[in-house]
């Protein structure tokens, strides 16, 4: 049987890249694995391949394979062996960013929250706890990708260390520790940073004697001259071009107009420059995946999609941009052989009414075991990353009035006295607090605490979820708690009611879980919209969705053809406060009213 000849490394010029021994430019789109269906990546692929690019680029999320610490998983969406494979056999080459930290808009920037765990643990730092953790990660991650390197035959033809470490730090000794990790353990290709193209960040993440790139997306001419300040010699990559953008929930959609967004593109190919363009296809944060941003006074997470204005849009739609970015491409780099599939299928639109209902707090017990502790300990502390945790006391009484305090809150935690809930606390209001009065008997006190999503980026990074602090009433703190961890991985026992809906067609309030089921001859694409409903979060046939929230701006969830069946399909909504009469099928996505993206001008 004929083998294919070996794909060699990239080798580095005064200039550019030579590759097989000739003169060559990386033209390179962004994808993540760990945002698209597996049943989807071939797809995504080829069109991002139709658009012109020869190469593609893909973070790897620790977070994803190491959710539990020491349990390792690559299999299904997690399989980034058969992603890259996927890519190589489509005759494309892979640049991938281990990390350990990824930024990406991603749940604690892809870093596991298990981290968090202990108390004393200090991020991407020269910290014993935390290298010891990140080299047991690299012994598992990276026999994983030896057999994909260049030299090996495989498409990988570059790996990143870190990832715009000098937007958070300068320790060299620490992107040393990391590098040599990676050749340590048999990495022999092309190693870059990648960093904000200004003289700070290169100050802080640059790495002597590895390839220096720059993330950017407007100013190409500035970006690339302060590469070269900070690298004489050698390609000019710009590793992150944005030309788009993600959203925060209760903030505007960011798009970034297609005409002006490949005249940067032209003119970053025009100087010669290689380029990452980030991202070709954004896909979709499922489950509790997303990150968040803090400004220093204001937490902000971040939304279920990461379509990100991206030329390949979330459900696989070619948009303008793709066609601009075509054009351009092609130009620079010649004919383009590849057409891109036809656009994918989409469901009828229809409504479908909730069958069942089954209230969160009544159904505490089928969700998890509770743990005992004398005050309340943050997720981390019960081995928890995602998802929802109930805390519950019982307080003591007659008070004729108090004012219920929560310190160290992470995010939000909707508060219930014997079940009545009192309102809502969240950090971006420290100091808040809820009026509250205690019988002769005392009082339940329930507490439903939910993680927003770790922050990604700043040096904010050490977001422990949960209670981290304490609950006080007036100055004293309550002692004495039932904590329940709800991650809520597997909702095949609870104790679904039939839906009742009132005189005027509205359903009890207060978090509840809600199912619908739907029919369907077939798969295909679909949106599924919430009208009227609160805030909460999607389950298709078991398979989490994300998040929903009536401020936007994101409309719909998007529902991709692999997890749908020919047949029954059930839907289930965590509803936090006041569920809506129907959830909606679309045939369309609505991600909110547009503004321009704020692109960073470095």
């Amino acid at each position: 049987m004929h083998q294919p000849a070996p794909r060699l490394a990239l080798a580095l010029t005064d200039t550019g890249f030579l590759r097989d021994g000739r003169p060559h430019r990386i033209v390179s789109a962004a994808i993540h694995y760990f945002r698209v269906h597996p049943d989807l990546w071939h797809d995504r692929l080829l069109r991002l391949r139709a658009m012109g690019v020869n190469t593609v680029e893909t973070y790897v999320a620790w977070n994803v394979h190491e959710p539990v610490r020491g349990r390792h998983d690559f299999s299904g969406g997690q399989d980034v062996a058969a992603f890259v494979r996927t890519a190589g056999e489509l005759g494309l080459d892979v640049i991938v960013r281990p990390g350990p930290y990824i930024c990406a808009e991603w749940e604690f920037g892809g870093l596991p929250g298990w981290l968090l765990a202990d108390p004393g643990m200090r991020l991407r730092r020269v910290n014993t706890p935390y290298l010891a953790a990140v080299d047991a990660w690299f012994d598992v991650l990276v026999p994983v990708l030896l057999p994909l390197l260049a030299g090996n035959g495989g498409p990988v033809v570059a790996m990143g260390v870190e990832n715009e470490y000098g937007s958070y730090g300068n320790e060299t000794a620490y992107l040393e520790h990391l590098r040599d990790g990676l050749v340590r353990r048999g990495v022999d290709g092309l190693l870059f940073t990648a960093d904000g193209a200004a003289d700070g960040f290169q100050l802080g993440g640059r790495l002597p004697g590895i390839l220096t790139t720059g993330t950017f997306g407007s100013r190409p001419k500035s970006a690339l001259d302060c590469l070269r300040r900070h690298q004489p010699e050698g390609p000019l990559v710009c590793m992150e071009f944005w030309h788009g953008w993600f959203d925060h929930w209760g903030e505007p959609h960011h798009t970034r107009d297609a005409v002006e967004a490949a005249g940067v593109l032209d003119e970053l190919l025009t100087a010669g420059a290689s380029v990452n363009i980030y991202m070709g296809h954004g896909g979709t944060n499922f489950g509790w995946y997303n990150g968040a941003n803090h400004t220093g006074e204001v937490y902000q997470p971040t939304v279920t999609s990461y379509d990100y204005d991206a030329p390949v849009g979330e459900a696989g739609e070619l948009t303008e941009k793709f066609h601009r970015f075509r054009e351009v491409i092609e130009r620079h780099t010649g004919p383009i052989a590849h057409t891109p599939p036809p656009p994918p299928a989409r469901l009828a639109p229809r409504s479908i009414v909730p069958d069942g209902r089954a209230g969160l707090l009544a159904a505490l017990d089928v969700l998890a075991e509770p743990e005992h502790r004398a005050e309340p300990e943050p997720m981390e502390s019960f081995g928890q990353s995602l998802g929802l945790i109930h805390y519950r006391t019982r307080l003591r009484g007659p008070l004729a009035h108090a004012e219920l305090r929560i310190d160290g809150l992470a995010d939000r935690a909707q508060v219930f006295l014997d079940g009545v809930e009192l309102g809502v606390l969240d950090r971006n209001r420290p100091g808040r607090a809820l009026s509250l009065t205690v019988p002769a008997g005392g009082a339940e006190l329930d507490l439903l605490v939910e993680n927003l999503g770790r922050i990604n980026y700043g040096p904010l990074l050490a977001d422990r979820k949960g209670i981290t602090g304490g609950v006080r009433l007036d100055s004293q703190y309550q002692f004495g708690w039932e904590i329940r961890p709800l991650p809520l991985t597997d909702l095949s026992a609870l104790p679904f009611d039939r839906a009742p809906v009132g005189a005027t067609g509205g359903r009890p309030a207060g978090p509840a879980f809600h199912r619908a089921v739907l029919d369907l001859d077939a798969p295909a694409d679909g949106f599924l919209a919430l009208p009227g409903w609160g805030r909460g979060t999607v389950w298709l046939n078991g398979f989490t969705l994300g998040r929903y929230r009536e401020d936007g701006p994101q409309r719909t969830l998007y529902a991709p053809a692999p997890l749908w069946r020919a047949g029954r399909n059930e839907i289930v909504v965590l509803e936090l406060h006041r569920a809506g009469p129907v959830v909606e099928l679309r045939d369309t996505p609505d991600l909110g009213q547009a503004e321009p993206a704020p692109i960073p001008a470095w």
